[in-house]
């Protein structure tokens, strides 16, 4: 969004630049403050009809652009505004920071017009709305809920919707945003209180993000959210360890109904309370990715996944999988003879591959290793753990890879 606000001038959004420099500015400061927001995807199972009305959605997800180190940056991500009355440790836009920028807010007429141009200009197919809290969370809510109101209503936009919710919302502005979003989101931050009483003071970890994490969970059941919600953690300012976030996210699993977890490393901000604090390495958030598809994905137990921390409770800079694999795999598997559930813990098969493998094998034996391969197996990593036609891998890859 950065680059479209500073390369575009908005050209081709109709009209001309005059008059622009101020919106310019505003959509690239608002727009880079969703920078650590993480939205790669955007899967819905909303269907929408009709002629009257601009904009879908696709099952599939939308199409999207990434930075190089893999993090989304598609859909129009933008704050309403950069304004925060809270003081987290970790943001540039908190209320202490010692070097904050100049403070922007969209009115909501202005926000939903910019989304409708960027829209029509064929540069976006949906919005990802995040904010500060400005003076009041319910009153910026209120901002929020209008905006998408007025982009859903009077230009009959049906494409994907994300609407952040603030922390200490109401239990109504909570409502009347699913009513109008295909998921919203309260960021997490942290895997419990006082961790998160270090990085942000004045929220309530348990008044003002568990207890609005359960409300959307209770209207769920009357208001159909289709992408479901989602939430967030900042990794490693506060000295957490990586089982300590799995841990609560297994909660957010299994008690908040959550659809997925995001994960954002952290990075130490000029300015802010925790800007001599280490940053953290990217693999770190990579490797909790990994560990959270092998519980949402895979299915499997948390006694399994465990094996994969060190002794401090740490996943080292290693596909995890692979590690649980070294200590529960003590003999070759037979893909001819291997049910579903053994298969995939085999590194390289996953469930696709191992749903290939099963149907395959209906018709005739796998012999060789080149028919795994053209199943979509990884074979280079699955061969140290197989056996096939009577004969396994003796080499030392099992190990070293």
């Amino acid at each position: 969004m950065n680059c479209l606000a500073a390369e575009s001038g908005f050209d081709s959004l109709g009209g001309g630049t005059e008059g622009m420099e101020a919106d310019l500015s505003k959509v690239e400061t608002l727009g880079g403050g969703t920078k650590y927001d993480i939205c790669a995807s955007t899967a819905t199972k909303r269907i929408v009809s009709g002629v009257e009305r601009v904009g879908s959605v696709s099952r599939g997800g939308l199409c999207h652009s990434f930075t190089p180190d893999g993090r989304c940056v598609s859909l129009f991500k933008t704050l309403y505004t950069n304004a925060c009355s809270h003081e987290c440790n970790y943001c540039r836009n908190a209320s202490t920071c010692e070097k904050p920028g100049k403070k922007y807010s969209y009115t909501p007429q202005e926000l939903s017009d910019i989304t409708m141009r960027l829209y029509k200009g064929n540069y976006i197919e949906g919005l990802f709305l995040s904010s500060g809290t400005g003076g009041d969370e319910n009153e910026t809510m209120e901002k929020i809920i209008e905006t998408a109101q007025i982009l859903r209503t009077k230009h009959s936009f049906q494409g994907y919707m994300h609407l952040k919710i603030l922390p200490g919302a109401s239990k109504e502005h909570i409502r009347q945003a699913m009513e109008l979003a295909d998921r919203v989101s309260i960021n997490l931050e942290a895997p419990s209180k006082n961790y998160l009483s270090e990085m942000s003071p004045t929220k309530d970890y348990i008044k003002d993000i568990i207890l609005r994490q359960r409300y959307i969970k209770e209207l769920s059941h009357k208001i159909r959210l289709p992408a479901g919600q989602t939430t967030q953690l900042v990794v490693g300012s506060a000295g957490e360890t990586d089982k300590e976030i799995f841990q609560k996210i297994l909660y957010e699993y299994n008690e908040i109904g959550l659809k997925r977890a995001y994960y954002s490393v952290f990075t130490p901000l000029d300015g802010t309370g925790f800007s001599d604090r280490e940053k953290q390495p990217l693999w770190r958030e990579h490797r909790l990715y990994q560990m959270d598809w092998l519980y949402r994905v895979y299915d499997l137990p948390r006694k399994e996944i465990e094996l994969a921390f060190n002794e401090y409770g740490f996943l080292p800079d290693t596909d995890p999988k692979m590690a649980i694999a070294r200590q529960t795999l003590d003999t070759a598997i037979d893909p001819n003879t291997a049910d579903y559930d053994e298969l995939i813990r085999i590194p390289g098969i996953g469930p696709r591959s191992a749903e290939r493998i099963i149907t395959v094998r209906g018709q005739g034996k796998i012999t060789r290793s080149r028919d795994l391969q053209s199943l979509g197996v990884r074979i280079n990593r699955a061969k140290p753990f197989l056996e096939i036609n009577g004969w396994r891998d003796t080499n030392l890859m099992r190990w070293l890879t």
